[in-house]
Order: C-alpha cells, then sequence, then structure tokens
C-alpha cells in the first residue's frame, strides 16, 4: 500500500517540484494549499497575491493528477503570528515571523489537518534536510540538515522543529541545487517553472512593515540622535573579570545610550517601527557616512544611530537565551548548567556561519561568537550548529 504525504502547495516552483517528486518516487500525494492571510490592502507588490498562488498551486495539482484543496488558516496565523508581530514590535523588538510561521503554522496547524487526512507524512519544498540515525538504547533520532544549495539553505526558519515534528516531515528538493529545482518544473512543463521566489512576510507578501505596523501600532513623533564612536567602548574579551559569568554578562549586554550622549539629527513617526541594523527609512541626510540604527527606545520614542556599517554601537560578541526560550532539535545533545559546547551559529537567515561557544548558566545560554556580531536584535533567533545539523536554536532576550 502507497504511503500518503500532504504537499503544502504554496503555488511556487519549489513546492511544485516537491510534489512531482514524490509522485514519482511512489507516494500517493495529496496538494493543500494554505490561506493564512485577507487584507491586501498593506501589501506594495502584487508579485505573490494569495489569489495568484493558489491558481498556480490548483494549476500545478491538476498537471500532475493530484487532489487539491484550500484550507482556510487565516484565524490560526492571525492570533499566533500576526498579534505575536505587533506585541514584540512595541516592546521594542523583532520577531522572525518566517520562523514562527513554520512551528506555529505549517508543523503544527496545518500538519495536524494532514495527518487527519491520513497521511503519513507532510512535505514542503524547503531547502534542507533530513536523515536518521539509531542512538544509544536503541532511539531513533532525526537530524535537521542544511540543503545542498548553500545559497539557498532554509534550516534556519526550521530550527524551532522537534524530533516529533521531523519524524513526520519530507523534504523533497533538499539535495537539489536550485537551478535542477527549475529545470526539472520546465521539463515538467509546471507553470511555476519560471515563477519568481516570493518575497516579504509570510504568506502575506511583500509589505510596507510601517503600514502594515500601523493598523495596530501607532505613529507618534519622536527624535533621532546620532552617536558618534568615541561615546561607546569596545568590549574587550582580554579584560579580567571576576567569573566565567561576569564576562558572558558584559558581552552580552546591549549598551543603552542617552540623548545627551548624541547629536539630534531628525525626527520620526516612532521607535517601534524601526530595527537595530536598518539603514533604510530614516530620511535624515547629510552625515559624511550612512546612519545605522544602533538601538531604540520605545519607552522615551527615541531612535539612536551610528554611521557606517562599523560603527560599535552596531556590535557585539555574545548574547544570552533565557531558560525558557531554549530549544534543542537534539535533545540529546542538550547541555547542562555549567557545560558549554562549540558550536556554528547564526543570528539571522543567510548569514554565512560563525564560530561561537555556548555556555548554560543559571540563567539561560550564552551564545558568544569568536568575532563580534552585527545588530544582535532581541526578538530574533538565534541557531546552532555542529557542521551541517541544525542543533538547536532561541528566542535572543
Amino acid at each position: 500500500m502507497k504511503k500518503k504525504v500532504v504537499v503544502g502547495l504554496s503555488g511556487g516552483v519549489d513546492s511544485s517540484v516537491a510534489a512531482y517528486l514524490l509522485q514519482e518516487q511512489g507516494y500517493e500525494v495529496i496538494a493543500l494549499f494554505m490561506k493564512n492571510w485577507h487584507d491586501e490592502s498593506v501589501t506594495i507588490s502584487d508579485e505573490c497575491p494569495w489569489l495568484e498562488d493558489s491558481n498556480d498551486a490548483m494549476i500545478v495539482a491538476d498537471k500532475l493528477g493530484i487532489p487539491f484543496q484550500t484550507v482556510d488558516l487565516s484565524v490560526e496565523y492571525k492570533d499566533r503570528i500576526v498579534d505575536y508581530m505587533f506585541s514584540e514590535y512595541q516592546k521594542g523588538r523583532t520577531p522572525n515571523p518566517d520562523v514562527l510561521c513554520n512551528r506555529e503554522i505549517k508543523f503544527d496547524v496545518f500538519m495536524d489537518i494532514a495527518l487527519s487526512l491520513g497521511a503519513d507524512y507532510v512535505a514542503t519544498g524547503h531547502y534542507c534536510q533530513k536523515d536518521t540515525l539509531v542512538g544509544p538504547e536503541g532511539k531513533t533520532i532525526h537530524r535537521l540538515l542544511g540543503g545542498a544549495d548553500a545559497n539557498k539553505d532554509q534550516s534556519y526558519f526550521l530550527c524551532q522543529l522537534t524530533q516529533d515534528q521531523l519524524s513526520k516531515v519530507l523534504f523533497p528538493i533538499g539535495a537539489l541545487q536550485k537551478e535542477k529545482v527549475r529545470k526539472i518544473a520546465a521539463q515538467q512543463d509546471l507553470v511555476t517553472a519560471n515563477k519568481k521566489d516570493s518575497q516579504g512576510l509570510c504568506f502575506i507578501g511583500k509589505v510596507s512593515l510601517p503600514d502594515f505596523l500601523q493598523q495596530q501600532l501607532k505613529a507618534k513623533t519622536g527624535n533621532i540622535f546620532d552617536i558618534p564612536e568615541h561615546h561607546i567602548a569596545y568590549q574587550n574579551p582580554q579584560t579580567n573579570f571576576a567569573s566565567q559569568l561576569d564576562m558572558l554578562m558584559y558581552n552580552s549586554t546591549k549598551k543603552t545610550y542617552n540623548p545627551s550622549d548624541g547629536k539630534l539629527v531628525g525626527s520620526h513617526q516612532g521607535a517601534h517601527f524601526f530595527t537595530k541594523g536598518q539603514r533604510k527609512g530614516l530620511g535624515v541626510g547629510g552625515t559624511p557616512e550612512p546612519l545605522f540604527i544602533i538601538d531604540t527606545d520605545v519607552n522615551e520614542n527615541i531612535v539612536y544611530t551610528g554611521q557606517g556599517k562599523k560603527h560599535p554601537g552596531l556590535l557585539r560578541r555574545g548574547l544570552l537565551v533565557l531558560g525558557d526560550e531554549i530549544h534543542w532539535v537534539r535533545k540529546d545533545l542538550e547541555i547542562k548548567e555549567g557545560e558549554q559546547l562549540s558550536v556554528m551559529a547564526r543570528i539571522r537567515y543567510r548569514q554565512p556561519l560563525e564560530k561561537a561557544t555556548l555556555y548554560r548558566e543559571v540563567n539561560g545560554l550564552y551564545v558568544m561568537f569568536d568575532s563580534p556580531q552585527t545588530a544582535i536584535s532581541e526578538g530574533q533567533f538565534v541557531a546552532w550548529y555542529k557542521e551541517e545539523e541544525l542543533l538547536g536554536s532561541g528566542v535572543i532576550s
């Protein structure tokens, strides 16, 4: 009897080829399209409207001769993703909706629907891979691996998956290069073969983030200050500390500023509309080097900037993940209090992996990078790896 697989058919080339490959491998394939967003008033591009995507997904399913239906998850999406985004931005934090969407929607709500249809597996068009090994006492362990196409590797977006979820998921295109995926789509005459990759917020598309956030967060005029480099001391890892914990705390604590530290250079419409490392959207010119946001104070409604992408206000060597935000995909490799682990880590998608060390302390998990990192942002996810395997992740505090 054929194994049944439900494919999340998004209307893009990746999931289209995933469905085709599964069919070729002998699975019974069912296609489901997730409709997660209704309000098109905030989009600034028509590249990826849900109606066009739904039609393309339906055409692909028809071409492959597989059942197709749409599931409306917009209520769950608003409750779990959009409301969370509003809440985080209001606090001056920077959420990652794509990671949350995978954890809360694709591999939770959607997976439950798929399994209720009798599916043995759920498949997506993600560029990542998994394999399975037998651990101590004969226990099955699933490994989440990066995609073969290093330029498209999406393992970071799946950094919150669990062993149970991994046991039920397939990544049919994970071992392929993007070029090969498009070639397969063209050979099979799929309508999505030359379709551009979607951009912007997960399931919403390209948006003007301030316009999107202004649905709930009100505009409020505030000041922009330019902080000169000499007001910020570089964090020196050679500084003498009384304890390892003191060193970790020193290197992981965000810098704070006061208006008296810098020069008033402009105004903005709400500190909660801006994020660390952001360059565009300030509307301030006339400085020798471009201004980058180095911090925001949502309580006082102030945006602090620094000139140039090497400004020390952008740099930090460490970060902290609080205890209840630590997530291990490989729970068998989890380190205990007082232990440390050498890893490779990243704090954003597409960032090259950087050497780092994990330190488990009583107050959480510290991630110390060998080299200073740019724009470590509270609310984002840090993910850590051993070679190509993603071991775990956490929300930056």
